[in-house]
């Protein structure tokens, strides 16, 4: 009698759990040709994102529009996929000087699983659910599950909160057709392969979904106007580092010395886009203050409206 683990077949049908016809040899292999093959793979996973770009275009568009009308863009996920959420959450605001709240992630099994494996915790659907609950999830915000076998429970029963919640949902997996990218508005699905070592997800799976986590994160921001060129310009002076960038990028926006630099920066409490805002206007604090506030914070806004 033939007894079936229908998890097992549903493994046997993934992408990122398949057996990659190209390293089956690497544990006898040199160290060199270890890193080669390794790297060798990791030049699939840019195209496989690449493949992706109109999905993720649309998933920015509903992600800026959120933030806009005072929603908030909320990752969630288990394990690498959870922890990638997080990193990309929390260095949004040294980045962009955004709140801590705007961008939220949420991993199964809570703070204790960013550190450490927390055994179960990715099977539990309706805890998904209950976490997204415990933010106090609304219709304003945007949720982005994450799951590079596209099966996660966690993950499929957030979606399923959030689209009962009445948010638009996002799904990114590396498997196409699966529970989390069907439960989605928009579904990003970069199609990298079978890993080098079978099942480790956290290599060209998880490398996938930090290229798509830069992208709806920087991209979402560059539209809320928190650039102006490519310049960091609403970065968060904290420390010795920080206070050097913006002093740097107060140079390179308007080419002046570092001396006006410092000089624009102080007047302007070390933020670095309304320091740029004098230096090219010649306006008084306030004055540029106020002009800035009118533009919602668009440097370039503020600076056609000047001229």
């Amino acid at each position: 009698m033939n007894h079936h683990d229908p998890l097992l077949e549903q493994l046997n049908q993934l992408i990122s759990e398949g057996r990659n016809p190209d390293t089956l040899h690497i544990d006898t292999a040199s160290t060199l040709d270890i890193v080669t093959a390794i790297n060798t793979e990791d030049h699939k996973v840019a195209p496989a994102v690449a493949a992706c770009l109109p999905d993720i275009a649309r998933a920015v568009d509903y992600i800026a529009d959120a933030l806009q009308n005072g929603g908030r863009l909320i990752y969630t996920g288990a394990g690498t996929s959870g922890r990638l959420g997080i990193l990309d959450a929390v260095e949004c605001r040294p980045t962009f000087s955004v709140p801590d709240t705007l961008v939220v992630g949420v991993i199964a099994g809570g703070k204790t699983a960013i550190e450490h494996a927390v055994e179960g915790a990715e099977d539990d659907h309706g805890q998904g659910a209950l976490d997204l609950a415990d933010i106090r999830l609304s219709a304003h915000d945007v949720v982005v599950g994450l799951s590079a076998s596209g099966r996660t429970p966690y993950v499929t029963g957030a979606l399923a909160y959030a689209r009962q919640t009445g948010c638009k949902t996002i799904g990114v997996a590396c498997s196409p057709n699966t529970p989390v990218l069907q439960a989605a508005d928009v579904a990003i699905c970069p199609l990298v392969g079978p890993e080098a070592l079978t099942g480790s997800t956290r290599m060209k799976s998880g490398t996938a979904q930090k290229l798509v986590l830069n992208m709806l994160s920087t991209a979402t921001m560059i539209k809320q106007g928190k650039t102006y060129q490519n310049l960091m310009v609403d970065v968060n002076a904290t420390n010795h580092k920080l206070k050097a960038r913006a002093r740097r990028i107060v140079m390179q926006a308007t080419d002046c010395d570092e001396a006006t630099a410092t000089d624009a920066l102080q007047q302007a409490d070390q933020q670095a886009k309304l320091a740029i805002l004098l230096v090219l206007t010649g306006l008084d604090v306030e004055s540029a203050r106020t002009l800035l506030s009118q533009q919602n914070g668009y440097l370039r806004h503020a600076l056609k409206a000047h001229c």
